[in-house]
């Protein structure tokens, strides 16, 4: 099983999940726990070949899907026996809690989606080819440098790219090379999401300079009657670090609106 952290709060019934990207743990969320868990039960966990999830099951494990790793994720909350939670991502966080989404609604009670990836521009494509291109022949974590650099280029972004590639050295060439095999599974899987919309409330944050993945996000959210998109301005791709304070109050807003929206419906029905 993935390995996880739980912080409970005992007079809270909501969890709140946090799913990290490619690369992370668990550990990237360390500006949101304090927050959070002020109002709700929060959830960690570390993807399979990050943080501490490094078991040697995950040795013998050699295809990598996006199924497979929404199941991990759907096995933790059985084990905990949590029948439903808010679930918030981070990058290719996003992709795999819309994945969970598409197959286990009924566990999803909403989705904060911050830096969504929900469609790949043409720099995007560019760089997932010359990721496959180069995957076998260059050391992962140059590969990894150059995509933090492409996707956070600027001098504001430096402390969120810098914690990134500090955790994405705790993995190895042999991890990187297997969650890279899922760039091919991407562009059905994110025309899938944009064109079958779910009735799970949806919150996207996005950086106001996250250059390569909000105008898709814009796009989607406008054809979409359950997203919300809120831009948090000065900012880049990882918005929960460059900009954590705006994130959390975003977030737990969102997530309290829903709760008080269940109340006064339960109310109404009384009547």
């Amino acid at each position: 099983m993935l390995h996880y952290t739980i912080y409970k709060k005992e007079e809270s019934t909501e969890w709140v999940t946090f799913i990290h990207g490619a690369g992370g743990s668990s550990a990237l969320w360390f500006r949101q726990l304090r927050d959070f868990n002020k109002h709700f039960n929060v959830l960690l966990i570390d993807l399979r070949g990050h943080g501490k999830s490094k078991a040697p099951v995950y040795e013998k494990l050699k295809n990598y899907t996006f199924k497979v790793i929404g199941d991990e994720v759907i096995e933790v909350l059985n084990h905990l026996r949590i029948k439903s939670s808010h679930f918030v991502g981070i990058s290719l966080g996003t992709i795999i809690i819309r994945e969970i989404a598409e197959r286990h609604e009924d566990r999803v009670k909403s989705m904060i989606l911050g830096g969504a990836v929900m469609k790949l521009n043409v720099r995007g494509q560019l760089l997932m080819r010359l990721g496959s291109l180069l995957q076998s022949v260059v050391p992962y974590l140059l590969l990894y440098k150059l995509f933090a650099l492409v996707i956070m280029p600027k001098a504001n972004h430096k402390e969120a790219r810098n914690l990134f590639v500090a955790e994405a050295r705790k993995l190895y060439q042999k991890e990187f090379k297997r969650w890279f095999t899922l760039v091919s599974q991407i562009n059905p899987l994110l025309r899938l999401f944009r064109f079958n919309e779910l009735a799970v409330p949806t919150l996207y944050i996005m950086g106001a300079e996250d250059h390569m993945f909000l105008p898709s996000v814009s796009k989607l959210v406008s054809e979409h009657q359950n997203a919300t998109l809120q831009v948090i301005p000065n900012c880049g791709h990882v918005v929960n670090i460059e900009a954590p304070d705006a994130f959390n109050k975003l977030v737990i807003a969102f997530i309290e609106g829903l709760k008080n929206e269940r109340i006064q419906i339960k109310k109404t029905s009384i009547f």
